[in-house]
């Protein structure tokens, strides 16, 4: 789950605007469920990974092993990408518009209804709407204005969307409870969301379970509810279901669900307040991010750490072993770090010397290295990358992007990958009156994502 800032500092002094030959540098990574997105200089927006739900926006079905130039979205001047789990959005600051594509299902898209999209198409409901700041959970999105507004639409059964109902929005609406109240950032989870105000406060809302909301009990809330904290807060990220936060100080803050280690705090254990992370208390934190089951943190000095579920490498500390603590990982030449991303099971990182790093699960592509194998360490990504190069050219993609929507067969999209349970993606929009062996199948695929939880 990502939340992406507008306001992208370009590494090593490199201007937004800048097209370099013959690499044009990585300014952006996000990472979703099983895919991947970059924004580079010039504008370009590329993605790879998983695509059977239309995420990578290529127009068609397939998984992409390398980055791919996402050639719809040349010439409409993307400022930023996010990833939701199986859907992903791009924003024009030129054009004041937000596009958006993927899994359509819960109207994660915004478009006004459940289908999906295979194409970027623009979210009409924003359009004008000066947006600093993006956040795509697994089935919900959230955009916060330049104004500290927010808007939010998707999935709403836990309240997530912070309406004061259950019920699921197929478009953006704006939410009343911050009335009189400037929004700094959002984060948005599986099922539950949190914000930072412009004075340091900390909300959270949404499904509650782990006590992810931070409010010291298991509860759903349904509107924005404070989270009592000692210091200003100046950032937060959620996983799928636990949350992390960074004071003005630079101290690190975990609560939510920790079955995996995920809060880092040296055990398994929930926490259903925010709980300092003291291991790290000497470093600065500047950035952070939440998987599945996984987090990573960055200092201000360029280290990385990383801890939580690590069964596909997605720590990147060399290992499959489960960490509750939080680990540095390490990379070649002992490069600094700029931006880190992590997926479900993959994570991404942006260097100081304009390299991208993958690691983690690569069964759909999603790490970009042209194979399907897992990584546990970080592996550069040559395409994309500076000290990788060596004069190979991003794939340019070869389908028709001239329509938005596409129906593919479930029984072609849900294939079994061996050794792993199958996403519970269900897409009943797509389904004709005949297709009843198709939804079976597809409900068998729930069954077993809910069990594998």
């Amino acid at each position: 789950m990502e939340e992406e800032a507008m306001e992208v500092e370009a590494p090593s002094g490199l201007h937004m605007g800048e097209v370099t030959s013959p690499v044009r540098r990585v300014l952006l990574v996000s990472a979703g469920a099983s895919h991947s997105v970059a924004l580079l200089s010039g504008n370009i927006v590329c993605s790879w990974g998983r695509g059977e739900d239309g995420q990578l926006g290529l127009g068609d079905a397939e998984d992409r092993f390398t980055p791919t130039q996402l050639s719809a979205l040349d010439d409409h001047g993307i400022i930023s990408v996010t990833c939701g789990a199986d859907h992903t959005t791009a924003y024009s600051a030129s054009r004041a518009e937000l596009y958006s594509w993927g899994w359509g299902d819960f109207g994660r898209l915004g478009h006004g209804n459940s289908s999906d999209v295979f194409t970027p198409q623009p979210v009409k409901a924003l359009y004008g709407l000066q947006i600093k700041q993006i956040a795509c959970g697994d089935s919900h999105c959230l955009a916060v204005t330049m104004e500290g507004e927010v808007q939010s639409w998707g999935r709403n059964q836990n309240g997530q969307l912070g309406l004061g109902t259950v019920e699921d929005s197929l478009l953006p609406q704006k939410m009343h409870a911050f009335k009189g109240v400037r929004i700094k950032m959002v984060a948005a989870g599986a099922e539950h969301t949190a914000a930072v105000t412009e004075d340091g406060e900390l909300y959270g809302w949404g499904w509650g379970r782990y006590g992810n909301l931070g409010l010291g009990d298991r509860n759903d809330r349904l509107l924005p509810e404070k989270v009592n904290v000692v210091e200003k807060m100046v950032m937060v990220a959620c996983g799928w279901r636990h949350t992390i936060s960074v004071s003005a100080s630079g101290e690190l803050y975990t609560f939510g669900w920790s079955k995996y280690g995920q809060l880092g705090h040296g055990d398994f254990e929930d926490h259903l307040v925010p709980h300092k992370l003291e291991s790290l208390s000497s470093s600065f934190i500047n950035q952070i991010s939440g998987g599945w089951r996984h987090t990573m943190a960055l200092s201000s000095d360029g280290k990385l750490y990383g801890w939580g579920w690590n069964k596909f490498g997605q720590v990147g500390v060399g290992d499959y072993i489960d960490h509750c603590s939080p680990i540095q990982v390490k990379f070649p030449q002992s490069q600094k770090v700029v931006q880190v991303s992590c997926g479900w099971r993959h994570t991404l990182a942006v260097t100081e010397r304009n390299n991208v790093f993958s690691w983690g699960r690569g069964t759909n592509g999603q790490l970009g290295l042209g194979e399907s194998i897992d990584r546990n360490l970080p592996k550069i990504v040559e395409t994309l990358s500076v000290d990788g190069s060596s004069g190979l050219q991003i794939q340019a993609a070869k389908v028709d992007q001239s329509s938005g929507r596409s129906w593919v067969s479930p029984s072609e999209r849900y294939a079994v990958v061996p050794g792993e349970a199958v996403s519970y993606n269900l897409h009943f929009s797509s389904y004709p009156a005949s297709g009843f062996h198709e939804l079976i199948i597809s409900l068998l695929h729930l069954c077993l994502r809910t069990l594998s939880d």
